[in-house]
């Protein structure tokens, strides 16, 4: 895919979600800022209980829920992606747009998701600036969690993702032969309903 359209091609997915999201009455929007660390594939930290030095990754979901299905965007920042190395720095955004199964069960909302999306990695080695490299991707998630509301306007979720490129990655211009970016994410949030 041409890295110039995946801008587009994210923005039309996001409106295509927007569209399809649930639109009844008892619809609810929600934003949640998170943190959490990732782990496996690509990351610094190849398991989750056995890593030293988990790098954080922060960032916010927002979107819909109606009385079973759901629609979000998630953006999320991982810095020192690849483990903390001197002289290099390692950074990855991804923005995903999802659907979400998530019944709700009194306050309790387990969900699955899956979803596409863009994303961006940036690695510079600092010898100094000898090497930067820019990576646009198309790329897809799936997860589960869990969301629990205290009332109606507030509430905490935990998942599990896991995150994966459709593209090889370039460096230079050179790709990169079955190297596609892929990790897991473990995330905590605060949910903040409307």
């Amino acid at each position: 895919m041409n890295r110039r359209h995946a801008p587009r091609l994210l923005l039309g997915l996001m409106f295509l979600g927007a569209v399809l999201a649930p639109g009844d009455v008892r619809a609810q929007g929600f934003i949640a800022p998170f943190v959490g660390f990732d782990f496996g594939g690509d990351s610094g930290c190849q398991t989750a209980s056995e890593c030293e030095d988990k790098n954080s990754n922060i960032g916010i979901a927002f979107g819909r829920l109606g009385g079973a299905v759901g629609f979000e965007t998630d953006i999320g920042y991982a810095r020192n992606f690849f483990g903390e190395v001197p002289g290099q720095t390692a950074n990855v955004l991804t923005v995903m747009s999802n659907f979400m199964i998530i019944p709700k069960i009194g306050p309790v909302r387990p969900y699955v998701l899956a979803g596409l999306g863009l994303l961006k990695t940036h690695v510079e080695l600092t010898v100094p600036s000898l090497l930067e490299t820019d990576n646009n991707s198309f790329g897809w998630d799936m997860g589960a969690g869990v969301m629990i509301l205290f009332g109606d306007r507030i509430g905490v979720r935990g998942d599990i993702r896991k995150i994966s490129s459709f593209q090889e990655r370039t460096i230079l211009g050179f790709t990169l032969s079955n190297q596609k970016l892929d990790f897991k994410r473990a995330s905590a949030a605060l949910v903040l309903a409307f």
